[in-house]
Formats: C-alpha cells, structure tokens, sequence
C-alpha cells in the first residue's frame, strides 16, 4: 500500500503557480471571498484560502456578511464584484443560510470568474468536454492526484460514491473524458444503488464522497484498488484535546491494506481542493488579460 500525499501534491502545485506570478509585472490576480455568517468550518476554511492565496502572490478580499442578508441583497454584491475588473475569481462560502437559494447564487456569479465551477455555464461545458470551462476544485484535485500519483484511468473501472453537484457529478464527468486522464468506465453510487457494496467492490478505483464516515469497508474494495477519499467528517473522540477527530469517508485501518495506493485524511483530497481554487483564479486571471488585449 502507497499513501497518495495530498500535502506534497498540492505544495507542488502551489510552487508552481508561485514561480509564475513572481513573473508578472504590474496588477496581481485578484480573488473575493464572499463567506455568510460565522459558521466556524466556513471562517476556518475561507481563512485558509486567503492565506495561501497571500503565500503565492494572489490578492484576495473578504466580503463578510450577516447571516440575516436577504438573497437579493447577495446577489447585489456579487453583480458588483462581476463588475469589479480587479477581480478574477469569486467564491461564495457554502453553505449559505437555508433562505438563500444557493443554486440562484452559484449562476448568479460570471461564468468567466467562477472559480469553484458551480455555475450552470461551466457545468455545462464539463459535459461538452470544453477546456475553457472551470471545473469545481475537489473533483479537479481528485484527477490530479492520480495524475501526479502515476494512476491511470483509461479502460479502469471507476465507482464514485455520491452524486453531488460538488464532487460526484463533476468527477464522473471528468473521469468519462475522452482524453488522456478520463476514458474510464464510471459507475455513480449513492444512497439507493441496489447492491452497492458488490458494485463498489468491483471498481479499480474508488472515489469515495458520500459525507459518512467509514461509510466504504473492506468488503467494498478489492485487492490492488486505487481509494480516493474526498470525505471529511467529525467523530467524537475523548482522548482528542479538542474532543473530536477528523476522518474520512473509508474505513482507512481495515481498507488500506487491500490497496495499491489511498489517500489520508486528513493530508489526502482537502489540500488538493484550495491548489486547484489558486490554479482557476490565475486561470481567469490569464483569460481576463487575452480579452483586454
């Protein structure tokens, strides 16, 4: 069993695009954070973005809002970040406050500074296989772990578990590609796929993304496959200082020694996830400057 290292992959990338912007001369690439309320993962995480957005020579702002704000007054500020020329990717924390429609806010953001993939523009030039369109960040960063983990996916077997607009729809997508890292042959599990232990146990390789710890056991995996696990989930643990420990969606002690490779949570998918946010934003960046030129 080999770890996939989502910590050094995602480092990797990260320098990559660091070397790049350290050439530019004159405006930055500019993202704005848009987070509502204070729920304490979305203050985590869109804190982490911004830092690693500050590490590698990306300029972003925070747009903190109450969690009282109407919908019509979010979609206001993300009309004025559209419009904002010093802004080439916007992300919209979610989840959002359940009166706020987050599929209105998600189309509402300009296809050309989606960064997190979720408006029905990119979606739909994922299904067409356009290269121009952003693909959302998770399922992005799970095809290039197994990229850079020298995993192929042409003629394999692939069973993603979920079917989320997030993850397990884009994937599937990408996993299907006719190109060098897709000709796969996917199957979409999810929580009323009849027999799903047998079909999942028949995959080469397994995304795992149904948001339920050790949801995928041993019996579900067979010898030799590939496991990515995109889960994070919080179970209570008293010998944790903090209480609790993250884990994810695979069952790692009983599931990874029936592997070839498998990702860690946490140090597997997450920090994939923020990698490939940074690569969008200096992708719409490039994009913005071809138009004005």
């Amino acid at each position: 069993m080999e770890l996939i290292d989502g910590n050094a992959i995602s480092e990797e990338i990260l320098q990559e695009l660091k070397a790049k912007l350290a050439e530019l001369n004159g405006p930055r690439p500019g993202v704005a954070f848009v987070r509502v309320g204070e729920d304490p993962a979305s203050v985590f995480y869109v804190n982490k973005k911004q830092k690693v957005a500050a590490e590698i020579g990306v300029e972003s702002t925070l747009h903190v809002q109450p969690e009282s704000i109407t919908q019509d007054e979010l979609l206001t500020l993300i009309d004025q970040l559209n419009a904002d020329p010093a802004v080439h990717g916007i992300l919209v924390q979610s989840p959002l406050p359940p009166h706020i429609e987050e599929r209105v806010i998600f189309n509402r953001v300009s296809p050309d500074k989606d960064v997190d993939g979720f408006n029905v523009i990119n979606i739909g030039k994922l299904c067409q296989e356009d290269p121009s369109a952003f693909v959302a960040c998770t399922p992005a960063g799970v095809i290039e772990l197994l990229k850079r983990s020298g995993v192929s996916t042409s003629g394999k077997r692939v069973a993603v578990v979920g079917r989320s607009l997030i993850v397990g729809k884009p994937a599937a997508l990408l996993l299907m590609m006719k190109a060098e890292f897709g000709n796969a042959t996917v199957t979409v599990c999810h929580s009323r796929t009849a027999n799903l232990a047998e079909v999942v146990s028949e995959a080469d390789i397994i995304i795992a993304a149904m948001g339920k710890a050790a949801f995928i056991t041993a019996d579900m995996v067979k010898d030799g496959a590939v496991v990515i696990d995109v889960g994070i989930n919080r179970v209570d643990d008293a010998s944790k200082k903090r209480g609790y420990r993250i884990v994810g969606d695979v069952d790692f002690d009983q599931v990874s020694p029936k592997c070839a490779r498998i990702t860690p949570v946490p140090g597997g998918v997450g920090p994939m996830t923020v990698a490939m946010l940074m690569k969008n934003t200096v992708n719409a960046y490039r994009r913005s400057l071809a138009a004005d030129a």
